[in-house]
């Protein structure tokens, strides 16, 4: 049962605890309960909402920053990991294969708060030995969810 909640809430979090219980043969308090569980648990970690900014007219800017770095003696990549999301402007951190050891997220007013951000704190940690950022532009689309409008083709159709 525990994954059928999963799946649901990861695509709807906002789903109704009734309905829920309804698609699931349960009772309410039971789904409840199941809830409760993986919240204390830390298996649910929280709940998200994507809200498209552009619409709001709010501008922020979102990078995405790669990160090399040495991991000290005894600190491994955890002790790094945790002294860069500690920071309140990253959103998220992912230990990723390839070139980079951290792939990390964050968002800022302007081009110029990431580019502050990236060279005053990440890069002045001990660890770090190179960043590269990538700023997004548009967002197509996010946690599953599709963002950008999708384009309606408004060419006539010739018959022949």
């Amino acid at each position: 049962m525990r994954e059928k909640i999963l799946t649901f809430i990861e695509k709807n979090s906002r789903i109704d605890l009734k309905e829920l219980a309804i698609v699931l043969g349960v009772d309410e308090v039971t789904v409840m309960n199941e809830l409760e569980k993986m919240e204390a648990e830390h298996v649910i970690c929280g709940y998200h909402t994507i809200i498209d900014w552009d619409k709001v007219g709010i501008d922020k800017v979102t990078a995405m920053i790669e990160v090399r770095v040495t991991p000290q003696r005894g600190m491994g990549f955890d002790k790094v990991a945790e002294r860069i999301y500690n920071y309140p402007e990253v959103n998220s951190v992912y230990l990723i294969s390839g070139g980079f050891d951290f792939m990390v997220t964050l968002e800022g007013k302007t081009l110029r708060d990431v580019a502050q951000f990236v060279s005053d704190k990440l890069s002045a940690l001990d660890s770090v030995l190179s960043t590269k950022t990538n700023f997004i532009l548009k967002k197509y689309k996010d946690h599953g969810t599709v963002i950008a409008e999708q384009t309606k083709d408004e060419r006539i159709q010739m018959i022949p």
